[in-house]
């Protein structure tokens, strides 16, 4: 495996320079960020199948990694929450070792294959589901076990991986392959590889969330306000669009309880019920909940 080889040209780095060991690891960033590049029609064709599943019914996104590439999955998961008010009962992070992991090793978690496998069955993985699997190496057995068991329940399986052609990207139905190379220390994938990993997910899931309609004009219209500066966030993004004092947005706020997407609608004119009933009609998306309702006014 490439991330595991022992590059020449970094063999004596413990002798060189502080800047010249910088210089080293920043160059290889940039090339993580070229691994990723690369792999854009894969990111892309991915997050298009997450897509469509995710509409069809109330499946979650299931996140399944070991070790570094599974702290970077269980982040990505976590982060969907607050940032785009995706429900926490259609999420699952799954990382080999459990809690504990997420902090420190655990001896043996990730060799661990039927214990992965009975984790997708407890968890009822199946049909409507999506499992994003993250592993350098490709073939981390209880990653693997997690894809292969999902996979067999009917669930979308997206394998990440940052060697070519292992058992995660051949068996995965939407391969993302993120070939960075050896790392400047040997087999230490929380460098270039990780690096690579973060960017990817980042980039797999913002996408998605766009799709699905909790973005819009650039904004995170879907955000939880959970504390005073994402509070005030939520008026500033109300303010920009509709060019409402604060007064009017607190108001709006409140009797959206919190709910900026329902508040944008009523500071254009609608009642708590008819915002509701257009965004449900819409599927939450503010854009269509919009564009359906200015027909009506123009009658009006």
């Amino acid at each position: 495996m490439d991330t595991e080889h022992r590059s020449p040209r970094y063999s004596a780095i413990d002798l060189w320079s502080p800047a010249d060991i910088l210089e080293a690891m920043i160059e290889g960033q940039f090339a993580a960020v070229a691994a990723v590049h690369m792999a854009r029609p894969a990111i892309e064709r991915a997050a298009l199948a997450i897509e469509t599943r995710l509409q069809q019914g109330g499946g979650r996104l299931v996140y399944v990694g070991a070790g570094t590439s599974g702290r970077l999955a269980v982040q990505d998961g976590a982060e969907l929450t607050p940032t785009f008010s995706w429900p926490e009962q259609r999420l699952l992070l799954l990382i080999a070792g459990g809690e504990k992991a997420l902090t420190q090793a655990v001896e043996g978690a990730e060799d661990d294959g039927a214990a992965a496998a009975r984790l997708i069955r407890q968890k009822g993985v199946g049909v409507e589901d999506v499992l994003i699997a993250v592993a350098a190496s490709g073939s981390t057995p209880f990653t693997l076990a997690c894809l292969r068991d999902a996979k067999a329940q009917g669930a979308l399986t997206i394998g990440i991986a940052n060697n070519r052609d292992r058992p995660l990207l051949t068996e995965a139905e939407f391969p993302i392959c993120l070939e960075t190379g050896a790392e400047p220390i040997a087999g230490s994938t929380r460098m270039k590889a990780g690096t690579a990993q973060r960017i990817a997910l980042n980039l797999l899931s913002s996408l998605v969330m766009i799709r699905l309609g909790r973005v819009y004009q650039g904004l995170m219209v879907d955000l939880q306000a959970v504390n005073r500066k994402l509070v005030r966030r939520s008026e500033e993004i109300l303010s920009h669009l509709t060019g409402a004092d604060s007064a009017a947005v607190r108001d709006a706020l409140a009797r959206a309880n919190g709910n900026l997407k329902l508040a944008l609608l009523l500071l254009g004119g609608c009642d708590v019920d008819e915002a509701a009933l257009l965004l449900d009609r819409a599927g939450g998306r503010l854009r269509a909940a919009i564009e359906t309702r200015r027909p009506a006014k123009k009658r009006e």
